[in-house]
């Protein structure tokens, strides 16, 4: 995939981009969408466990109501995720992975298990990064 310029040049100007990466705009709409922290939360669920109900994905996630009902309803919008509806006292709704979102799987867990592995890494960046600009701070003032 040619994002518009080569390993070890620096990235033109915001005006030429769109014409060295036609391609650009449109994955950062799949990204933003499939790359926020909710949607990849879901799939690695529903990946692991199948097929969900609603109040399993929301206690499983810790996630709030709206915010689970609107992160799969743009996940079925893209494809990724199929809703089945049951019409039965009380209503049952099902959902899990399509086809695409079966694809998805893979480089989603990978990122799962890379921020697993990393976390310990990453905590202790952080606090390095904090003390050094608490230190900084306090030899400012």
């Amino acid at each position: 995939m040619n994002l518009g310029y080569t390993k070890g040049t620096t990235m033109p100007d915001s005006g030429s981009v769109s014409q060295q990466c036609p391609n650009c705009k449109r994955i950062n709409e799949v990204l933003t969408r499939v790359g926020d922290r909710w949607s990849v939360l879901v799939i690695i669920s529903l990946s692991e466990y199948g097929i969900l109900r609603f109040n399993e994905l929301k206690r499983n996630l810790g996630i709030s109501q709206r915010m689970l009902s609107r992160t799969l309803r743009e996940l079925e919008r893209d494809g990724l995720v199929n809703r089945t509806y049951y019409p039965t006292i009380p209503p049952k709704v099902e959902y899990n992975l399509t086809k695409m979102g079966e694809s998805f799987r893979e480089p989603v867990n990978a990122l799962g298990h890379w921020a697993l592995e990393n976390l310990a890494s990453i905590d202790e960046a952080r606090e390095n990064y904090d003390t050094a600009a608490e230190s900084k701070m306090a030899t400012a003032s």
